[in-house]
């Protein structure tokens, strides 16, 4: 991504992390980001504070310059990752920001917030249950995950990753935020519709799990209302807790076969679903050889 031009006239001093709320304003939501923040919101990053996200983002555009982004902290690290899929999404947007003043990315910033609040509202309306839920005398920590995130609502204390992120309650919820509320009840189809389709979603990504599973843990609960400091769901902690593991590079493994299997669920026809080689077929077979051979050769070297 080209990063290179005129940085804007925004103050040189960065603001507090943009990977959390702030406060929110009225703007219009006429303007095509308003409807890319609420697809934006949901696919990449919930939790963030946009005009922040953007002010300090193209302030280390520049710092980047002369010190690699090695350097920064991992919140920053992070939030300048966020930040580079927020412009990657978005063709147009770097320049844009580069021509605007400091008010107009704000504004920017306030647009694109409003969409990921907005569909955020939305998606909680529609999935609120009308049971009668415990009282939550006794709150439990975001990191303590319920049950429903387990296939057939099963825990293995032995194997915590068998059937996480694989219940079925979970895909419901997938599909009537990313395809339609009417495809709850059908077969996954060749092509992905509604939303997957109007923003060009192919595949299935580590943020939108954790949003829906958010999602889902909200709606389950006795809140009216969903804020991320309510401490009755610990939302925060919860939609964290899953990207840390999900974002976790030790448990890449892992996380690429929950992937290739949600693709599957949702998106049959995408690349991103297409099924892991076998362990016993003679593709694997081949391959294992190959490691094999390249490992007998590196030994053979390092010895010589």
């Amino acid at each position: 991504m080209t990063t290179k031009g005129t940085i804007p006239n925004i103050p040189s001093k960065r603001g507090s992390s943009a990977l959390q709320m702030g406060p929110q304003k009225k703007v219009s939501s006429s303007d095509p980001l308003v409807s890319h923040g609420r697809h934006f919101g949901r696919m990449v990053f919930a939790l963030c504070n946009y005009p922040s996200l953007l002010t300090n983002g193209i302030l280390r555009l520049e710092q980047l310059e002369d010190s690699p982004l090695e350097d920064f902290s991992a919140e920053e690290r992070r939030e300048h990752h966020v930040f580079e899929q927020l412009l990657d999404s978005y063709p147009g947007l770097l320049e844009r920001l580069k021509d605007g003043s400091e008010e107009q990315i704000l504004h920017v910033g306030e647009l694109i917030g409003k969409g990921a609040t907005g569909a955020r509202g939305d998606n909680t309306k529609t999935l609120k249950t009308k049971e009668n839920l415990r009282s939550g005398e006794m709150l439990v920590c975001g990191d303590q995950w319920p049950i429903f995130l387990y296939a057939n609502h099963v825990y293995d204390p032995e194997d915590p990753w068998c059937g996480l992120l694989r219940s079925r309650l979970l895909i419901y919820a997938y599909k009537h935020v990313f395809t339609s509320p009417s495809s709850v009840d059908r077969e996954p189809k060749a092509t992905c519709s509604g939303n997957a389709r109007l923003h060009g979603m192919n595949s299935v990504t580590i943020a939108s799990l954790a949003y829906i599973a958010t999602q889902v843990q909200f709606a389950l609960s006795s809140s009216s209302v969903f804020l991320w400091t309510d401490t009755s769901t610990d939302s925060e902690t919860f939609y964290h807790s899953l990207l840390d593991l999900l974002e976790d590079p030790e448990e890449c493994q892992e996380v690429d076969e929950l992937l290739i299997w949600w693709n599957r669920q949702v998106l049959p026809a995408s690349s991103a679903a297409k099924r892991p080689i076998s362990a016993n077929s003679a593709l694997s077979k081949i391959r294992q050889q190959r490691i094999a051979l390249k490992q007998a050769t590196n030994t053979h070297i390092v010895s010589s």
